[in-house]
């Protein structure tokens, strides 16, 4: 009877594992950046919980035909990588995990959020 249980047990602990939500692959925190509207003014982005381990071409700035964004700060408990170029291409910089905001003269258009929370 005990080896039916740790069984049951043991299924019931995969099912839940298997049901955990997307955002179990999210850095947890907040990304911010910077960058200048169609307008001229200066628009201020935060991404929430990002999805970590996928690039993800920033709001704003995520095409070579734009102004890339600047000043990012990574507030979230993975470090993440930016890239100058759109689809995480081109020269690439790494911030650390509850870093402090980068100096505006960092460029960016694209992000990766490492899985490993390093």
């Amino acid at each position: 009877m005990k080896l039916r249980n740790t069984a049951g047990a043991a299924l019931a602990a995969f099912a839940l594992a298997l049901s955990l939500p997307a955002s179990a692959f999210a850095a947890q925190g907040y990304f911010h950046y910077k960058f200048v509207d169609g307008f001229g003014q200066e628009q201020h982005i935060t991404l929430h919980d990002p999805h970590s381990g996928k690039c993800i071409n920033l709001y704003g700035v995520g095409d070579d035909d734009e102004e890339p964004g600047y000043g990012p700060h990574n507030d979230t408990d993975a470090a993440v990588t930016v890239y100058l170029g759109v689809g995480c291409s081109g020269p690439e910089w790494t911030l650390r995990a509850k870093g402090k905001p980068a100096r505006d003269d960092l460029q960016v258009r694209s992000v990766r959020f490492h899985t490993d929370r390093g």
